[in-house]
Parts: C-alpha cells; structure tokens; sequence
C-alpha cells in the first residue's frame, strides 16, 4: 500500500510584478495557510517519508511553513521540473521514488497538480473528488491510496481518494470551535 499527497503550493504575491514567475513568494494568506495543512498532516498523521518539491520560491516557503516536522523527517527532493510540470512529470517522478517512501507528497502548481490529481482517480470518495474537480485552491490537498508495491506500478485510474482537504475548510472549523 502506497499513499500520495498532491498539494498545491500556498498563495503566492503578485505585489512585485517585474520578478520572474519562479521567484515569488507567498502573501500573508498563504503565509497563514502552509501552517494549518501541516496541523493537519499532523494530526491525521500523514507527514511524509519522502517529498518532491518544486523549486519554485512560493513552494519551497510552503514546504517550510508546514512545519518542523517537514523539514527533519521526511526526505526532499527539490525538483526544477516541477516547476509547472506536466501530469506526465509529476508521474515520472512518481516512478522514480524509491521504495522504501511509503508516504510521499509532491508540493507543485497548477494546473500539473491539479490534472495530475484528476488523472490518478479510479474510485473512492466520490463527495471529495466532485470538490478538487470544481477548484483545485492553492494549499489544496488531494489524499490518494495505492494498492501497489512498486510506486511504478501506479497508472491513471489506479488510485483511491481517500480526502480532499482545502485551508479554507480548516479554517473554518478552527474558528467555529473557538
């Protein structure tokens, strides 16, 4: 069994509109996001073995601000073809994991994350599949399950949605339980 976590990289700032596309950063939004999709990783226990991450500077910040446990137990592979990759290098890279990550999660942009997600769907929940497919938001994630041994064993149509999480939601029930 394998699983995969798809997450699109924080908001990011326009506010400097002559730095180049793979140099922002991201806003205060997406600042204050990163950190309760790593709460969450957290308490659902889904932090990773294993991260590919878009070298792309509102990615790498979003892997940061995910939290400390992040950075120290997981593995990262920062990737430049991740940057605004296809559906068809995100899976190659998938392929490439070695086998000892169980849990892997790829920190990327859309519309790759996004297709990618698409793609992978063979079943599961569906409720959560009809909600990635109307907006796919940035700091969005997709929870996908692999019945697999060999991450290159994974095709379009071979996975199980288990969740799609957005900030928005989570914010949304912090503030309703304080």
């Amino acid at each position: 069994m394998k699983t995969l976590l798809l997450l699109r990289h924080a908001k990011s700032s326009w506010a400097d509109p002559g730095r180049a596309d793979h140099d922002r950063e991201l806003n205060r939004r997406g600042e204050k996001a990163a950190p309760f999709m790593g709460r969450y990783l957290r308490q659902h226990e889904l932090v990773p073995d294993l991260i590919w991450c878009s070298t792309a500077a509102r990615a790498v910040q979003t892997l940061g601000l995910l939290g400390r446990d992040f950075a120290t137990d997981a593995d990262v592979i920062y990737n430049e073809d991740l940057y605004m990759a296809s559906e068809r290098v995100l899976l190659e890279n998938l392929h490439h994991t070695h086998e000892d990550a169980k849990h892997v999660m790829f920190i990327g942009h859309n519309p790759g994350i996004e297709i990618f997600a698409q793609s992978l769907y063979g079943g599961g929940n569906i409720e959560a599949r009809e909600i990635m497919a109307r907006k796919y938001p940035t700091c969005g994630l997709a929870h996908f399950e692999f019945d697999v041994d060999h991450w290159g064993e994974i095709t379009p149509g071979s996975g199980r949605l288990i969740d799609f999480i957005k900030v928005k939601d989570l914010q949304a029930i912090k503030i309703s339980a304080e």
